[in-house]
């Protein structure tokens, strides 16, 4: 089969190159790096469908003819390129969800769509716990005081103006128990934290030997430290908000490593200033248009990062290697295992 693999600046080519090692070999691959410098300027209905892309699809229309299978991570695939491929038969996107994928125009040419769901999990799971230890130990106020200036190894007992919490103990309130907080879960337990689970979509007592709650108001009242592993969606928009910030417990900690749709960012800045929460940690945080530093690092008790929680090598590989078992069990004609779009493509 021939296959079209198209790398950006996040996964460029000479990843894709190594995950997809295991079938270099057996089928013919092409390689097209994608020239960001050539920006999309959305005006068809399947160009504003899709978001969070780079490049445009004219780069991958014009190479895409012969293709079967065509590869993606962050390219726009548009109506415009599924047109131009008059022998495609399966795309796999190399993210957790096709959002730059026009996914109903893929199913009305019965094109399945295949995605690499958890590919990110270890890694943001990790983030999860080093932000909490950076808001329990107090690091952010910590390192500010440094960076303005603060003396260093002046005395041995300079650290008594930085006296922190040890995570052991403390209680973990993991709202969605997915790929993320499953791995979260069982990285705290090794902490010495208690864990409290609240998940909709679990019956309760299908989580073992940890406590699961049937509202989310329970969870908040209970939890030292709230972390949100919750998918973006309409019914999620602004989940945390000012009730459930004041909901929570005095001197609690809220971390958001999922969706910045999640968070009512006002609300968590007055939860903050008012003293009611001990401190926030956020990889994600909604758009603004006005430059300068985020309000929220007015704070001290803030610690926020620019979306890295994915930004690893091993998640990229990962995503890559998950891309080309799919290739491999299309090949064989085996089920595909992260179809997006099956049923569509069945019916």
């Amino acid at each position: 089969m021939k296959i079209l693999v198209v790398g950006d600046s996040f996964v460029p080519v000479p990843v894709f190159q190594r995950g997809l090692a295991a079938v270099q070999g057996k089928h013919q691959i092409e390689y097209l790096q994608l020239d960001e410098s050539h920006e999309l300027a959305p005006a068809t209905a399947s160009e504003l469908s899709i978001r969070e892309y780079l490049g445009t699809p004219a780069q991958i229309a014009s190479r895409i003819e012969d293709a079967e299978i065509l590869v993606v991570h962050g390219a726009p695939t548009t109506d415009e390129v599924l047109a131009a491929a008059s022998r495609l038969r399966l795309i796999c996107c190399a993210r957790g969800g096709p959002v730059n994928v026009d996914v109903p125009a893929a199913s009305a040419r019965q094109i399945p769509v295949v995605i690499t769901p958890g590919k990110n999990a270890e890694s943001v799971a990790d983030q999860t716990l080093a932000f909490m230890v950076m808001l329990a130990r107090g690091f952010p106020k910590a390192q500010r005081f440094l960076i303005e200036g603060g003396t260093l190894g002046e005395s041995a007992f300079e650290g008594a103006r930085f006296l922190g919490h040890d995570l052991v103990g403390h209680v973990l309130g993991l709202v969605g128990f997915g790929n993320v907080g499953r791995r979260v879960h069982r990285r705290a337990i090794a902490f010495g934290m208690r864990l409290v689970v609240y998940d909709p979509y679990l019956r309760i007592g299908q989580v073992t030997s940890t406590e699961q709650v049937a509202t989310l108001d329970e969870l908040l009242s209970m939890s030292d430290f709230v972390s949100l592993h919750v998918r973006a969606t309409a019914e999620t928009e602004n989940l945390i908000g000012a009730r459930q910030f004041a909901a929570m417990k005095p001197g609690s900690y809220f971390l958001n490593t999922a969706r910045e749709s999640l968070v009512d960012e006002e609300a968590l800045d007055a939860a903050l200033a008012s003293g009611h929460l001990a401190g926030a940690a956020l990889d994600v945080v909604r758009p603004r248009s006005q430059g300068g530093p985020h309000p929220l690092l007015r704070h001290d008790n803030v610690v926020i990062t620019p979306h890295i929680g994915g930004a690893t090598h091993e998640t990229l590989l990962r995503g890559v290697t998950m891309v080309a078992e799919e290739i491999q069990r299309f090949a064989a004609g085996e089920p595909l295992r992260t179809v997006v779009n099956r049923a569509a493509v069945e019916a």
